[in-house]
């Protein structure tokens, strides 16, 4: 199989499926950064820069991917919707589905386009795919189903127009795992928040961030069993989605160190991809048994479904873990020595989260308080 990738930003979706055996024929993406990457890691796929104008998608292709900007979906973002100025790209993948007919389309982005203003951004994506003639199906995935500390769930919508995409998606499911904090675990939280959101996260990082458009990361925060503060080294954050060490060094010949964290934050997970490409490569030819019942219009979207042409929609009893592969614990996984949170970082996040009503352990307070103590 032959794929195409749009919006591929440092390739996560197309190195899991080449892993898999797929063979990535096209890539388009228009940051400058992101490319010096592909053309690193990808040199014998064909590179365009801008979906807008491009034409037209290879022949030979059985799969498009795309997964196009969620600024304008993520509660993070500015929430404009699926038609905003970033996110409306999306039309662009729609024109070329419409002019090439790939067998199969694979698209992604974040949970939030299943309840932002009332879910019109997955009935649009849903919908057209329809008039196309694609059965559909989503699923919420979590990477730490794949064994990386990492909390990071994502929706994957695979449509076909010559297979039922639900047999791929939901032929797996797994318990998801219940993480309880422990005294022995590292905890991952946003020390740049305090006063909305800590993205606690037990034993796992929280999901990690694309920063601001100028390049300020936005690493998580670590709070380890020995009482340190920290944030990850940049290396450990290609680890902790899937991609080999200094899978993104290229970007540093067109931009800053700092900007590698936005295109690991931006990334889609390489095991993820990985499994959904081993699944197509297999030849699934079996319903799904997992449980379903029809959906009314009105109902908000599940996190799992399926549908298409002259179809009811139907939501899926299927959890966010498909697999439950061996489990890394955080501290264990690092390689790099993080980087310690200084003083006046630790103090301002502290002073924000005591104003806030933000549910944390008690003992985290008090461990933040003596490492201020400590490092001052």
């Amino acid at each position: 199989m032959k794929a195409a990738g749009l919006f591929a930003g440092i390739g996560g979706i197309e190195l899991g499926l080449e892993r898999a055996g797929l063979a990535t024929s096209l890539l388009c993406e228009i940051d400058p950064r992101a490319q010096a990457v592909l053309k690193r890691r990808f040199p014998n796929a064909r590179l365009e820069s801008d979906v807008r104008h491009l034409k037209r998608l290879p022949r030979d292709i059985d799969l498009l991917t795309a997964g196009f900007p969620c600024q304008d979906l993520s509660q993070a973002g500015n929430t404009a919707g699926i038609l905003g100025q970033r996110s409306g790209l999306v039309r662009s993948v729609f024109r070329l589905i419409a002019d090439s007919q790939p067998s199969w389309v694979l698209i992604e982005n974040v949970p939030f386009l299943l309840r932002l203003d009332r879910g019109r951004g997955i009935a649009y994506v849903t919908r057209k795919l329809e008039t196309l003639g694609y059965r559909w199906a989503y699923r919420t995935i979590d990477t730490r189903a794949f064994g990386l500390p990492h909390r990071r769930e994502r929706v994957f919508l695979l449509a076909s127009r010559i297979d039922d995409p639900g047999a791929y998606l939901f032929g797996h499911d797994r318990v998801t795992r219940t993480y309880k904090s422990a005294s022995d675990f590292a905890h991952g939280f946003y020390w740049t928040e305090g006063t909305r959101g800590l993205g606690w996260a037990v034993d796992a990082v929280p999901t990690i961030k694309g920063g601001s458009a100028l390049g300020i990361p936005s690493p998580p925060g670590i709070w380890f069993a020995d009482g340190r503060f920290a944030t990850p080294d940049i290396r450990d954050a290609e680890r902790l989605q899937g991609f080999p060490v200094n899978w993104t060094k290229p970007a540093e010949n067109v931009g800053r160190p700092s900007h590698r964290w936005t295109l690991v934050g931006n990334a889609v997970s390489v095991p993820v991809a990985r499994w959904l490409g081993d699944r197509l490569l297999c030849g699934v030819t079996n319903a799904h048994s997992l449980e379903s019942v029809a959906l009314p219009k009105a109902a908000p979207w599940p996190s799992a479904a399926f549908g298409g042409p002259r179809m009811k929609r139907f939501a899926v009893g299927a959890g966010s873990f498909p697999v439950s592969r061996l489990v890394h614990h955080l501290h264990e996984f690092l390689h790099f020595d993080p980087k310690p949170l200084s003083a006046r970082a630790a103090s301002g996040f502290r002073g924000r989260l005591l104003k806030s009503s933000l549910s944390r352990p008690p003992e985290f307070d008090d461990a933040l308080a003596a490492y201020i103590g400590r490092t001052r």
